[in-house]
């Protein structure tokens, strides 16, 4: 009998050795694609791309779009590359080299992986298109290219350094300077169609104006100056209006902290020669038609036709709207039950592209595909239906290509082009895709739906291991951040979901079974799943949905319901955090990736002031954050768990973890920590998302797949 037992252990070790059939570094090999955009002129387009954490500016032209690679960093040193732009006349790359431009606070300052003595910085770069030498404009970031008709002249770049407006010759054939003063914080830079002015937004705190700079002797114009906070500015055609967004300004009496309310927000368009505006629009006031919160957000634009185009959630989807400049009834562009994101307004202003999670098949809400839509009427088509993914479209300033990123199931995203006429897709740069990485090897994740005990429907995306026999299996929940996020069937367009993506695809080939839930608070499924009652420090109502998912998991016959773990990171290393408090005995272990453990000390709200005035609700409101955290249930927590946490995260701050080590190593909790110096939220080393990954997979291993006495 112990001969039989002795046997069966080896065969079932020997089964998952059998289901490892490629390394993590293997997966993590391919390139990954961002900040795709085309110049006005020409059919010249561009993109970054960082190849195991060397990250480079590539470029492509029609007929052939041939990729090139423009730039030569051969280093993994965490320097990512954004605002990306070529000029008009398609001569000239613009690019921003350093910052971490996906945090909440100080996605500006340099991050410093290497822990350099000589810390690196957040400059502006311009390099030819045709090739040449890159070169370091200045300091700064967020730039904007003037357009330019008089070939003899270089076109500007304008930018923000310090709060302020400053200015540079494209060509850097002089020094960057201050291009004017205005007290507060200006952003949101737009040149005017013929370059001559610049719309930007003034932040003073409890208000925003819009101001007009046309040069260094003519005053600034304010744009009907008031106590609101303006934003989006967008020129017409001409030259001679502005639209823009505008909502209240802070202040007013204390309000409720739980209650849900409207948000309010109109769209006024102004004369700028007067700087007089008027009203043309405003949101129904309701919860749906809030501010949008979308990628985006208003994705205000002055289309052809006199004609502006917006995005509203007031029917419960994040759709496209049409209005006249003068007011009216605003059209529907985009009237099917999806959510449009990454939307673009060709350089004609006759079109939004866009990827939406729509199609002919029922599994499209779990994808993204390219759609257009004219700015006028109603009448939009999905341009890449399939079971592929296709996002971020732009079109070639001579209207006959658009560009776009696409991947597989198996195949990581790649630029791509198809003609605007239709057709078939051309996958860029394949040969960019080392022969190691095991594209054949994937599995194609599953559709999952089921039910949240208050009745909720979610998704998930489950990955079966192949081989390993026909035993149980160890199962894990990977639960995504944000929250407002969607994980697809399919890689995904976000660099830190695509590396969870491929982290899923290895924790399946070492014989786990992986479900990936999008629980509400994410995006995808319309406003009351992003926006529901009692979510996040409010109630954590969304948490129904991970251990339902769980729940899901422990009834499949294929899966060791002793052997369910969790994972995520940020939001969802909070929700991690919280299954392992609230739910040791269904979660067996647990990794918890910089997650938030007490929302009082994160960014929530609820300090009392000297004021006369208190918030109402701030006694039961702090019970309820209290309550939300998992610092709330650390009493019930058994489960074994490992912490990681970079100490330059500027998304959820590191004390967040300092203090949860405390508490779990006071309780004595079975605990494990790894702390990754100097790297931000976002792992802008490469090699410290591969360690994080494989500590992450380790750990789960040893805990989950210990061989039973």
């Amino acid at each position: 009998m112990k001969k039989f037992t002795w046997l069966c252990l080896l065969l079932g070790i020997y089964q998952f050795a059998q289901a490892q059939t490629f390394s993590l570094e293997s997966i993590k090999s391919y390139p990954f694609p961002t900040e795709l955009t085309s110049a006005a002129q020409g059919s010249r387009i561009a993109w970054a791309f960082a190849e195991q954490g060397k990250r480079n500016i590539y470029v492509a032209e029609g007929p052939d779009f041939a990729p090139r690679k423009l730039t030569n960093y051969t280093d993994d040193d965490g320097q990512e590359l954004t605002s990306l732009s070529i000029s008009d006349d398609g001569k000239w790359v613009v690019y921003v080299r350093g910052g971490d431009h996906g945090s909440n606070w100080d996605d500006e300052l340099p991050v410093n992986t290497l822990s350099s003595p000589t810390p690196p910085k957040v400059q502006i770069w311009t390099v030819p298109f045709a090739g040449g030498e890159p070169k370091a404009i200045a300091e700064g970031d967020a730039p904007v290219i003037s357009p330019t008709n008089d070939p003899g002249t270089p076109a500007r770049i304008a930018f923000i350094k310090g709060g302020q407006v400053w200015v540079s010759p494209i060509d850097g054939s002089t020094a960057a300077k201050a291009l004017f003063t205005a007290r507060g914080t200006n952003s949101s830079l737009q040149w005017s169609p013929d370059g001559s002015k610049l719309a930007f937004v003034c932040d003073r705190k409890d208000h925003a104006f819009l101001g007009v700079f046309t040069n260094e002797t003519t005053p600034i114009t304010w744009i009907a100056p008031s106590f609101s906070q303006d934003d989006s500015p967008r020129w017409s055609p001409d030259g001679k209006r502005l639209v823009f967004v505008r909502t209240p300004g802070s202040g007013g009496a204390p309000d409720s902290i739980l209650t849900r309310k409207h948000r309010p927000w109109s769209i006024w368009t102004a004369d700028v020669a007067s700087g007089t505006a008027s009203q043309i629009w405003q949101a129904p006031k309701t919860l749906a038609g809030s501010q949008p919160t979308t990628h985006g957000g208003f994705n205000l634009h002055w289309a052809a036709g006199d004609r502006i185009v917006f995005l509203s959630y007031q029917d419960g989807w994040p759709h496209l709207y049409s209005i006249a400049s003068s007011g009216g009834a605003p059209l529907l562009l985009t009237p099917a039950p999806f959510m449009a994101e990454h939307i673009t307004l060709t350089h004609d202003r006759k079109w939004l592209l866009f990827s939406g999670n729509t199609g002919p098949d029922k599994l499209d809400i779990d994808r993204r595909h390219v759609v257009r839509v004219p700015v006028d009427k109603a009448a939009m088509e999905v341009l890449t239906p399939g079971a592929g993914l296709e996002w971020t479209p732009v079109v070639t300033g001579d209207g006959a290509t658009i560009a776009m990123i696409s991947a597989t199931t198996q195949r990581p995203p790649l630029p791509t082009v198809m003609a605007f006429t239709k057709g078939a897709p051309r996958v860029l740069a394949q040969n960019l895709v080392p022969a190691s990485f095991p594209q054949n090897q994937l599995v194609t994740p599953k559709q999952v739906v089921f039910k949240a005990p208050d009745g909720m429907t979610v998704h998930g995306q489950l990955f079966e291991p192949t081989g390993g026999g026909a035993g149980k299996k160890p199962a894990l929940i990977y639960v995504h951040g944000g929250p407002p996020r969607q994980m697809l069937l399919g890689w995904n367009y976000s660099d830190y979901y695509a590396n969870s993506y491929a982290l899923n695809q290895y924790l399946a080939s070492q014989g786990f079974m992986v479900l990936s839930v999008n629980y509400r608070l994410g995006i995808g499924y319309g406003y009351d799943f992003h926006q529901p009652a009692n979510g996040g420090a409010n109630g954590a109502s969304e948490y129904q949905d991970v251990r339902a998912a769980a729940v899901w998991l422990a009834e499949q016959p294929q899966v060791d319901a002793t052997k369910i773990g969790i994972y995520g990171g940020s939001y969802g290393g909070y929700l991690t955090a919280l299954a392992l408090a609230r739910d040791s005995k269904l979660f067996a272990a647990g990794v918890d990736i910089h997650g938030v453990h007490d929302w009082s000390q994160q960014r929530y709200g609820l300090s009392q002031t000297d004021r006369y005035e208190k918030i109402p609700d701030a006694e039961k409101a702090a019970k309820v954050v209290w309550e939300s955290s998992p610092v709330s249930s650390v009493s019930s927590w058994t489960s074994p768990v490992l912490i990681i946490h970079g100490d330059d995260d500027r998304n959820v701050r590191f004390n967040q973890s300092t203090d949860l080590v405390r508490r779990l190593d006071k309780q004595g909790v079975p605990m494990e920590t790894l702390v990754i110096v100097d790297d931000t939220h976002h792992w802008m080393k490469h090699s410290n998302a591969i360690k994080m990954s494989a500590a992450t997979a380790d750990y789960f291993k040893r805990k989950l797949m210990k061989p039973r006495q």
